[in-house]
């Protein structure tokens, strides 16, 4: 077709897929050759995260390769290449995602393994379409391929709420630890599964799949390089292999002696195993004491601070020395005044500006 007859709208959605395929590759330069970090430079990510995101984005900029080749030279769906390139883009596509949606989770390493192997029925299918195509059987391929994401989809949903409870576990501080970025992502990814599953060539849905495409890369870029390495200091006592009697009384006294009387609660980025050090016990008992309590290592910790906070500012007011509520946030133990202000408002039930108007109620 020349130049000069084809549609405006065709135009524009091969400079946008070829912008979003471009982004994905440098996305992968930066990903592997980038030693700092450009969006949080002191934060230090997970080396395993981003070397499966680099993978992500190396796999979806060959997709775009790819299927820009096929819709320029031959476009016929039945076809051998039309097959060969669609078992190879899910099958990198998911693999890559899943390792990167999985690296994420920084409580324990999950397996990868299974999703290659899950795979396995999607390309034997493919195989069989090289030498005898079938609607019937590309539409089994479209239905496998999409239930086999799913199952994905709710298994990780599911692993997030163990992350997320881990976290609150061992972590005062969830600065840009919070799991529901992750949860977006993977939400995001299996509804544009979904569509790609069911195109139909509508121009207007290409383009806003595109566009989406794009912003998702920049949302899984951010979510990588803002996600910091979470290893927990190594703790000398072994995991207890058999339930053990708590004495709840004794553990609040040791609390009381070494984390209340100093102050160690005010400790930034104070971790659980710190805490456990400092009092003399093994980690997973305070954790269970914790449990024991109808709370964890987070809230408790929360606790502490804000009601520093509260008795500071009561007594900065009193005496006519007024702090701002951003340095007494950062004397509490905070790093972020957000984070301080979501934890105040879980603690208080009202915003701290609200509070501040009437300190001593």
């Amino acid at each position: 077709m020349p130049f000069e007859h084809i549609p405006a709208s065709v135009t524009l959605l091969f400079i946008l897929y070829g912008v979003t395929g471009t982004a994905a590759l440098i996305a992968t330069a930066y990903m592997l050759l980038r030693r700092g970090n450009a969006f949080a430079a002191h934060v230090t990510p997970p080396m395993r995260l981003r070397r499966w995101a680099a993978s992500f984005f190396a796999a979806a900029a060959l997709s775009h390769v790819w299927w820009y080749i096929f819709y320029t030279y031959f476009g016929n769906t039945l076809s051998v290449a039309h097959v060969v390139i669609s078992v190879l883009d899910c099958s990198a596509l998911l693999t890559t995602i899943a390792g990167t949606l999985l690296a994420m989770l920084q409580d324990r390493q999950r397996p990868i393994w299974p999703i290659p192997v899950a795979l396995i029925p999607f390309a034997a299918i493919g195989a069989i379409m090289m030498f005898s195509p079938s609607m019937l059987l590309m539409y089994i391929a479209i239905a496998y391929i999409l239930l086999a994401y799913l199952l994905f989809t709710i298994y990780i949903l599911l692993a997030l709420r163990q992350y997320g409870q881990w976290l609150r576990d061992n972590y005062a501080d969830l600065e840009n630890k919070k799991v529901w970025l992750s949860q977006v992502l993977t939400i995001t990814m299996m509804l544009m599964f979904i569509v790609y599953a069911f195109d139909d060539g509508t121009p207007i849905i290409r383009h806003i799949m595109v566009i989406a495409e794009l912003i998702l890369f920049g949302l899984l870029l951010w979510r990588v390089e803002t996600l910091p390495q979470l290893n927990l200091p190594p703790q000398k006592e072994p995991h207890p292999t058999a339930p053990v009697n708590i004495d709840p009384s004794n553990i609040e006294q040791l609390l009381a002696q070494h984390c209340i009387a100093p102050k160690l609660y005010l400790q930034h980025d104070l971790k659980l195993p710190q805490l456990a050090q400092a009092i003399g016990i093994n980690r997973y008992y305070l954790s269970q004491y914790f449990s024991l309590r109808g709370t964890n290592y987070n809230t408790y910790i929360n606790d502490l601070r804000i009601r520093h906070f509260v008795s500071r500012y009561r007594e900065a007011i009193h005496t006519a020395h007024p702090l701002t509520a951003q340095q007494l946030a950062e004397e509490s133990g905070y790093h972020s005044y957000s984070t301080f202000s979501l934890a105040f408002k879980q603690r208080m039930g009202k915003s701290v500006t609200v509070w501040m108007r009437n300190p001593d109620q």
